[in-house]
């Protein structure tokens, strides 16, 4: 294997939310000491999770596992009322480290609710970033995936429908998707601003020039990352063969014959780190950064780890 060079994107790797959320789980673990409980993984990477996991979180699937009393985390996908529910009636401390930009999506739905309006999400079922927005609403919220599904979905009034979407999804394929919705009801309203984040957003556009320059496109990630899958599909959208990995060990050197340029990224969950151990392991000749846009998001941190690390 003797490549020539690696195109490294940019902006790629953690964003605010992902930051914030795991500066969270660190933050309280400092203060208060282990053990800390987490609902879910934090963030979908399972390197981010393990590391976590040695410092003394305990990741949990629901609030129901926690002891009473304990320290909990709510991950950074968000959560549904009753799991705020669940946790007060257990007499848990919670910290929400749930994204501000979930958190806007959340508020929208609730908006809609109060306007009895029926709501088409856009997203992925099973995720838990959607089942924490269709719990806003359950009893008005109908899950759309695809532009099939957008064809084929009934709503009891079509003059009083309102749209929402997962944060991470495809930006192209939401634009289609949304395309349908708005011939089938052409009254249909939504958020004023995109519910796909800037990270998302930034990270496909950055993708995409990868895949113009490079016939192959790693992207690293996990693969329950909805953000991470994405950024596969847009690659290879754009003619690129591109893979997802969690790190340097699942690169196939088969993929490399005959490749001279590939192109790198990382998804939003993925640390920086794991871009370094990749790069070591493609051990380019020539590694140039390919900027698209600059970034300079951030979001405070809740009130209970705000102080500083002792």
């Amino acid at each position: 294997m003797a490549l020539d060079r690696v195109l490294l994107a940019a902006p790629r790797g953690w964003c605010a939310g992902v930051d914030r959320a795991v500066d969270i789980v660190e933050r309280a673990l400092d203060l208060f000491g282990p053990p800390v409980y987490v609902r879910k993984q934090i963030v979908h990477n399972r390197h981010v999770v393990e590391g976590l996991e040695r410092r003394g979180a305990i990741f949990v699937d629901e609030v129901d596992e926690v002891p009473e009393g304990s320290l909990c985390i709510l991950s950074a996908h968000g959560s549904a009322p009753s799991v705020y529910e669940t946790a007060e009636r257990r007499n848990l401390r919670l910290i929400d480290a749930t994204c501000p930009l979930v958190t806007k999506v959340h508020v929208e739905a609730i908006r809609f609710r109060k306007r009895e309006r029926t709501i088409i999400l856009i997203g992925h079922a099973g995720h838990e970033e959607v089942e924490g927005t269709m719990g806003q609403a359950p009893e008005r919220t109908i899950l759309v995936q695809d532009t099939e599904e957008a064809e084929r979905v009934e709503v009891p009034d079509p003059d009083n429908v309102s749209y929402i979407t997962q944060t991470t999804l495809s930006v192209d394929d939401t634009k289609d998707i949304l395309a349908t919705l708005r011939r089938r009801f052409p009254n249909i309203s939504g958020p004023t601003k995109s519910d796909i984040c800037y990270a998302t957003t930034n990270r496909q556009a950055a993708v995409k020039v990868l895949a113009d320059r490079a016939p192959l496109v790693l992207v690293i990630g996990a693969p329950n990352s909805s953000n991470s899958k994405r950024m596969v599909e847009v690659a290879r959208q754009c003619g690129a063969a591109s893979y997802l990995i969690e790190d340097e060990t699942q690169i196939d050197p088969a993929w490399l014959d005959g490749i001279t340029d590939v192109g790198l990224s990382s998804s939003a969950s993925a640390p920086e780190w794991l871009v370094d151990r990749v790069l070591d392991y493609l051990n380019a000749a020539e590694v140039e950064e390919v900027r698209v846009v600059d970034e300079d998001v951030s979001f405070p941190l809740p009130r209970e780890v705000a102080a500083s690390r002792s």
